[in-house]
């Protein structure tokens, strides 16, 4: 049924990284949110006035939520495709994701409303009226439920999005809510205990915390998350593939949307090479990046020398040692300058970003020594950095 859907209604669906192609999927996705939030709002409402039940009307309220919710990410997406301006260069593709935050505020809303109510209803129980028919069309609102899950799940993996993956996430939160339901209205029917209220406190409190973990999946886009190791390996990959191209390091990606990325990053050129060849190398690999990989690449020439056995004896020395401290620490930009009296290595260490910049002095000061002692001659001049990928 999904893949149904994406072909009779997404163009050119196979090109996940345009645009155009995101904004039909998010279409999609939103439209048939929906229609289905719509229908199932209309159905449990009605269940709710006949049998007398806050939980089931609490549920048709959860559902009326998610169809604004879907309204409100149609938009977004609508916003988020319209192109670069003047006062935004990189485009309106972060649009996605403040949508998806006033969704979470919304749904956040509606589930302390509905928990209002169920105290309420704790303090002052009505009466209930079981009815088969309706736990079975609870039933049947699971199903769709479950659904709308797989398909927001199937096309947000498709085009990587955070916010369908919430909202998948969101549609299974919708499935365990209503499970709770028909487990109030059964066990009225089956033992007379009038559960409702309590049911109606465990719906919302799960609604609001829904509306919790969209908001957080939304806000690390918008603050500005660290680059995955699958895209940061793939990035420095395609740089690296390049004759020319010794090494690459200090990679910066910024989103500005799912599909609208900014990266920068150093490459290490031979330095006897002519400075306009390896100028012009950088120059294509800029080009290639955004026509192959839709990434708008800005890349820093480091020069290095490739041939100089002193050189590249000093530099094996300190990456000996950092070996030994930590199989995880790195260095780049490496220079020396060979004095009279010492040997100045000139080099910025790479270090996981967990670890805290209070030990950068002493890790300084213990590579410094554990150098030493392998050349005396020498003084190590670090800078400690840290790398703006995420750990794997």
């Amino acid at each position: 049924m999904v893949n149904f859907l994406v072909k009779r209604f997404v163009r050119n669906y196979e090109n996940t990284d345009d645009s155009q192609v995101r904004t039909a999927y998010g279409t999609l996705a939103s439209c048939v949110g929906i229609g289905c939030n719509v229908f199932l709002f209309f159905l449990k409402l009605a269940i709710g006035l006949v049998v007398n039940s806050v939980s089931v009307m609490s549920d048709a309220f959860n559902n009326l939520s998610d169809a604004a919710s879907s309204i409100i990410s149609l938009v977004g997406v609508k916003m988020a495709d319209r192109p670069a301006d003047k006062e935004h260069p990189f485009g309106h593709g972060r649009m996605e994701y403040v949508a998806a935050l006033i969704v979470s505020f919304l749904v956040i809303e509606v589930g302390w409303t509905l928990c209002k109510s169920s105290f309420d209803k704790i303090l002052h129980p009505n009466d209930l009226t079981f009815s088969v028919i309706s736990v079975c069309i609870l039933a049947a609102s699971i199903t769709v439920k479950l659904w709308m899950a797989f398909l927001n799940r199937t096309l947000g993996e498709r085009i990587n999005s955070s916010v369908m993956k919430a909202t998948a996430a969101d549609s299974m939160g919708d499935v365990l809510t209503t499970s709770a339901t028909i487990l109030a209205l059964a066990v009225y029917g089956i033992w007379g205990k009038n559960v409702d209220g309590i049911v109606g406190l465990i719906v919302s409190v799960i609604v609001m915390i829904a509306g919790i973990n969209i908001a957080k999946d939304t806000l690390a886009p918008l603050l500005g998350e660290a680059v995955s190791q699958e895209t940061a390996d793939k990035i420095s990959g395609f740089v690296e593939k390049y004759d020319g191209i010794v090494g690459t390091h200090d990679l910066i990606v910024h989103s500005y949307g799912p599909s609208r990325r900014m990266a920068s990053i150093h490459a290490e050129v031979p330095s006897n090479v002519d400075i306009e060849k390896s100028h012009e190398i950088i120059d294509r690999i800029e080009r290639d990046a955004m026509k192959e990989l839709g990434i708008f690449l800005v890349i820093h020439m480091d020069p290095i020398a490739v041939n100089d056995e002193n050189m590249l004896y000093y530099r094996g020395i300190a990456e000996d040692v950092l070996k030994v401290i930590d199989s995880r620490y790195s260095l780049h930009d490496f220079r020396m300058v060979d004095g009279e009296k010492r040997v100045n290595l000139i080099f910025d260490l790479v270090v996981p970003r967990e670890e805290p910049s209070s030990g950068d002095d002493a890790l300084r000061q213990k590579v410094n020594r554990m150098v030493q002692e392998k050349e005396p001659r020498c003084c190590c001049v670090i800078t400690v950095e840290r790398s703006f990928c995420a750990a794997d």
